[in-house]
């Protein structure tokens, strides 16, 4: 999984004039392209081909896209209130517009690149109209839980019109809101724990979340005039001060007594689901031609297959068909504390030496220099029990601080070879490599970024290395095979939590019985996904991805008219996208203006 410099946005960007890019720009372009060649191989950019770096063409819309990025992250900027009806309406009129603009693109004339990226821009306004739309939704259902809401957003987008603040009315608003939250806080408190619905839970977490954002708010406000503004000062101090203590008991009371989160106790996994029309919205955002059943019904077939890998691993152990107790002396072999990094280090210089070797992908000389290591946090970890990476790869082992217990967990679940999967998933040809040529190539396309390319292409890999006989020994394979069954696990249970078919914990229990994660492992692993840091489909974005990529390459390099080199840069060199429309690209499939995503990956 990528870190926060991994590129993975799930909110994006805007267009403004119609950019065709002139003779002189274009002859431009070419000779950047080929200096940039030169100095990234130290071979004439005509070389490039037979070392598998293709040539990348130009896309008639990418200042266009580039402007799109501008443009929404400015308005991001100015409308900053969460949930706010006005900021729902202006990003809606934004979207709009640039589907009206889109429209009046002359389409026919486009190359294949431009194309590429108009379809992808039309599927990106689609689906940010469908976000405001859901958010509606979600705020529509915790106004009653926070009705003050509005006050606190009416006076910060008062502020940011820069209209004069009227102290007297300020503070009666304020005296007010803190009445009603000292109201619910008493209503919250009489609740009976037993009278507490799982949709109410639900609803409390997420409007926990939006007061939290609301204080902010309310503290940027009143430090906007505080002090400096002396009528202001003398007419709400206190009434603010009360606003802001009587704000934070409701939130704690909500907190403590509908989601069930009480200090120096576990905190209890809640989660947002979004329902079977939000994943069927989320799917075509992402460009999958199929239903989250079909996805379900996949990730069950697929089990077979490892399941019965895993037996010949088992056997080979010397362990028969007992799998469960292969797996548990393979995660006995965890190196000694403060040995972790130098495992880090070997296992990333095999994985380099290796995909060079087969000459599956290149790696630039500066790529494989700059990648850092960094230890996590025991908080981190709490969330994160396992690697993050990109360009700092960040090791997740125990600290002298941590329990007992938890220190055993850690190790047992970073055994070498559990992280001899992770480690090239998290650096080269994993998600650095990926960084480091999106940083250098179609960086416009960055605002098209999805998991299902992003941790898709670090879980092709590990598919591929397996195929290529990576894995040297039972061990290995075992290790190996742990991560491809966590990742189908999450294909299930990220789709069935969503669906409603599944709780959050019985999601936890579903990874200790069927994966075999130790279960301090297996709640962080719910909890990340669930805590509103990922999109709904982040989880299954990686197997989905991945078997996407599979079979784009049995088509293209299996079909031989790619090379396996070529085929990897290329994807590399293309940009973030839905993995449908790299096909598209690869493939030099005709595009339509208002394409939809049509491919039957599933083999």
């Amino acid at each position: 999984m990528t870190d926060g410099n991994g590129g993975q946005g799930h909110r994006r960007g805007a267009c403004g004039r119609r950019t065709w890019p002139a003779r002189g720009r274009a002859a431009g372009l070419a000779v950047g392209a080929a200096l940039a060649a030169l100095l990234a191989t130290g071979a004439p950019a005509g070389a490039q081909r037979r070392i598998g770096m293709l040539p990348v063409g130009a896309s008639e819309l990418r200042d266009t896209v580039a402007l799109f990025s501008t443009d929404r992250a400015a308005l991001g900027r100015r409308w900053t209130v969460e949930y706010s009806a006005a900021r729902r309406a202006r990003f809606a009129r934004f979207y709009q517009d640039w589907q009206g603009r889109l429209r009046r693109i002359d389409f026919d004339r486009l190359g294949q690149e431009g194309r590429i990226d108009y379809v992808l821009l039309e599927n990106r306004l689609r689906s940010e109209l469908a976000q405001l739309r859901r958010e509606e939704r979600f705020a529509t259902e915790m106004a009653p839980l926070v009705p003050f809401g509005g006050v606190i957003t009416a006076f910060e987008e008062a502020r940011r019109r820069f209209e004069p603040v009227d102290a007297p009315a300020t503070a009666k608003q304020l005296a007010a809101l803190a009445a009603t939250a000292d109201s619910l806080t008493k209503a919250v408190r009489a609740r009976q724990a037993a009278s507490i619905t799982r949709p109410e839970r639900i609803v409390a977490a997420r409007a926990v979340g939006y007061l939290d954002d609301l204080q902010g708010t309310l503290r940027d406000f009143n430090r906007f005039y505080s002090g400096y503004d002396p009528i202001y000062s003398w007419w709400t101090a206190d009434p603010y001060r009360r606003a802001s203590t009587a704000m934070t008991a409701y939130t704690r009371a909500l907190r403590e007594v509908i989601v069930g989160i009480r200090e120096g106790q576990p905190e209890p996994i809640i989660g947002d689901p979004i329902g079977a029309e939000g994943l069927r919205e989320d799917l075509e955002a992402e460009m999958i031609a199929y239903t989250p059943q079909e996805l379900i019904a996949l990730a069950e077939r697929e089990f077979a297959w490892i399941d019965a890998e895993k037996r010949k691993a088992a056997r080979e152990m010397g362990f028969g068909d007992d799998a469960a107790a292969a797996l548990e002396k393979v995660k006995q072999a965890y190196v000694p504390p403060g040995e972790q990094p130098e495992l880090i280090r070997r296992l990333a210089r095999e994985a380099v030496a290796f995909i060079t070797e087969k000459d599956l992908v290149s790696v630039p000389p500066l790529a494989d220099e700059i990648w850092r290591m960094e230890m996590m946090t025991p908080r981190a970890q709490l969330v994160s029990p396992f690697f993050l990476g990109g360009e700092v790869i960040q090791v997740s082992y125990p600290t002298d601080s941590m329990a007992h217990d938890d220190k055993l967990m850690s190790m047992r679940g970073n055994n070498p070879h559990f992280s001899m999967a992770t480690v090239h998933h998290e650096l080269i040809p994993g998600h650095h490599l990926q960084g480091y040529m999106t940083s250098r190539y179609q960086t416009h396309r960055n605002a098209f970024g999805t998991p299902f390319w992003t941790e898709g292409w670090s879980l092709w890999w590990e598919m591929l290395l397996w195929d290529q006989g990576f894995p040297k020994t039972p061990e290995d394979r075992m290790g190996m095979l742990f991560w491809r069954s966590h990742r189908l696990a999450r294909i299930i249970f990220s789709l069935k939590v969503h669906l409603g078919e599944m709780t959050p914990q019985e999601a936890v229990d579903f990874l200790v019985t069927r994966v075999g994660h130790e279960r301090a492992n297996a709640e962080a692993e719910v909890r990340r996904s669930f805590n509103g840091t990922y999109s709904p489909l982040y989880q299954a974005g990686y197997m989905l991805g991945g078997l996407q990529i599979r079979s784009l390459y049995r088509e293209l390099v299996g079909g031989g008219r790619m090379t396996a080199r070529e085929f990897h840069d290329a994807i590399l060199q293309g940009g973030r996208m839905p993995i449908e429309m790299v096909r598209a690209r690869l493939t030099g499939a005709r595009l339509t203006r208002d394409y939809r995503a049509a491919w039957k990956f599933i083999q």
